[in-house]
């Protein structure tokens, strides 16, 4: 019998009442590893109530005390982050150095949460009027619910309960089914780090738990990781019930190579960026738009240092891991087989890739590099989150930034140029969120903003930075006047600075 993977409230384990279960499967051998129970309605609301419950000692707590259990938190994950790491690899399939890696861009965001005091400053003006002073106090929206994605099942959660715990709310997460392990030891280190019971809580499930967190009125925020169409629903409804909402939608991400780019630099970026993680990255480059009369010697770069990597288990030293899910895998491959169809070049065909013993049921394909793609293709206009990188060829930098443009999508983007006068136009004139110049996967750090444009981003708030400190509070402004037998009488009139 393989294991129930349980909800978390008020700092325990939580099994719920619905019988209702999801396979976990490890990725690289199609093994069932375990089953996530699936919250029904009254499972998903025991879970809000048990945030709402601690919510007022936690809001209460001084900010030095909230400081010191983020600080406890991120010393007791900056010691054991290889646990974590382990567990995402065997649920999501990405190898153990990228697993490692997403753990520590989470980590980011933890320290800088430890720095909540500087942000929760409010503001003080004396005698704004005459015996009237003025101030405003930054304070937390209550309970508030985070939807991680698949991809990053630490990283992505990270981007915000820290910070919405360091300003005083208590957080629901509901994590992906695919990979839903990561959230509970998460969990279980929040309590060991001090974590008063009921301000980190784990709700698992499908769209019912969705549903509930995004309609029940004791939930005031939603932040949300996915693709667009479901970003779109989220922000829709959870509006529509009266929350503040971010929700980061799905990418298609371009990076440009200039005529004048060192081509070695730019072949080794496309491989990184296309391929690392297998493509299942929101800010990974899928599309390789090559300018003037390099793309043969590019393409021909890319394929040679492709054909060097090993794609296998992520426990054992593989470059890159499986494909998280057999659905996904297949609808991946699906897009492979359509750009042939229309005509594009398949150049590395990763559809032929496949193990032997354990790990021939693993969900495989290969880095696959497809070129002459145009934008009337499927494999160009739809977000297909795996390794397949396409390469447009377009004869001028104006038609390679009208591509860009046109795209409905706004994430990310890349330039890669030794000319700077061309760098700064692009980074001026391109209608995309996060841009990096020579900079292929350009996540900006913990105290900057992440989030796109367009269809890629619905709300007005960015993830973690400032923007994640505004978003996680209100702001309430206080004006005071101390008795004063002069200020006396009747006044109807609007009131007045004097």
């Amino acid at each position: 019998m393989t294991p129930t993977i349980s909800h978390w409230r008020a700092g325990a384990p939580f099994t719920g009442e619905s019988p209702e279960t999801a396979p976990v499967t490890n990725p690289a051998t199609g093994a069932v590893t375990g089953r996530v129970a699936l919250a029904s309605v009254d499972d998903a609301r025991a879970v809000i109530d048990a945030a709402a419950a601690a919510l007022p000692a936690w809001r209460d707590t001084s900010i030095t005390k909230r400081t010191a259990v983020l600080f406890a938190f991120r010393e007791l994950l900056n010691q054991r982050k290889s646990e974590l790491a382990e567990i995402i690899t065997r649920e999501h399939g990405k190898v153990l150095s990228d697993a490692l890696g997403e753990v520590g861009r989470g980590q980011e965001v933890v320290e800088f949460a430890c720095g909540i005091p500087s942000l929760l400053k409010g503001g003080y003006t004396e005698n704004a009027s005459t015996g009237v002073d003025v101030h405003s106090v930054q304070q937390p929206l209550g309970v508030v619910g985070v939807i991680s994605p698949f991809n990053f099942p630490a990283m992505v959660p990270m981007w915000f309960f820290p910070i919405a715990i360091a300003a005083g709310n208590t957080v629901v997460l509901k994590p992906s089914e695919k990979d839903p392990s990561a959230a509970l030891w998460m969990a279980q280190l929040w309590k060991e780090a001090g974590l008063p019971d009921g301000v980190f809580n784990v709700l698992q499930g499908d769209k019912t738990a969705v549903d509930e967190l995004l309609t029940n009125p004791t939930v005031k925020a939603i932040s949300f990781v996915g693709s667009t169409p479901i970003a779109q629903y989220v922000y829709a409804t959870a509006t529509a019930a009266g929350k503040r909402v971010q929700a980061l939608g799905g990418a298609k991400n371009h990076a440009i190579v200039l005529p004048d780019a060192d081509l070695d630099l730019a072949a080794d970026a496309m491989v990184n960026a296309g391929f690392g993680s297998a493509g299942e990255r929101c800010m990974a480059i899928s599309v390789c738009v090559a300018v003037g009369d390099i793309a043969d010697e590019l393409v021909a770069k890319i394929a040679e240092r492709t054909r060097t990597l090993n794609t296998g288990d992520g426990t054992t030293g593989a470059d890159m891991g499986p494909l998280v899910t057999k659905a996904h895998r297949d609808k991946v491959a699906s897009y492979v087989d359509a750009g042939e169809a229309a005509g594009a070049t398949l150049v590395l065909d990763g559809r032929t890739l496949a193990h032997s013993g354990d790990l021939a049921d693993g969900f495989w394909l290969g880095p696959t590099l497809i070129d002459h793609v145009t934008p009337d293709m499927s494999i160009y206009t739809d977000e297909i989150f795996g390794p397949v990188l396409s390469v447009v060829r377009v004869p001028s930098y104006d038609e390679a930034l009208t591509l860009i443009n046109a795209s409905p999508y706004g994430n990310g983007t890349a330039i890669f140029t030794n000319d700077g006068g061309a760098a700064r136009r692009f980074e001026v004139e391109v209608e995309v969120g996060m841009v990096g110049i020579n900079v292929p996967i350009p996540v900006p750090m913990s105290y900057y903003s992440f989030g796109g444009w367009k269809a890629s981003l619905f709300g007005d708030l960015h993830a973690h930075g400032t923007q994640g400190v505004t978003f996680f509070t209100r702001t309430k402004a206080v004006t005071t006047r101390w008795l004063d037998p002069s200020h006396g009488g009747l006044n109807l009139g609007f009131p007045q600075n004097a």
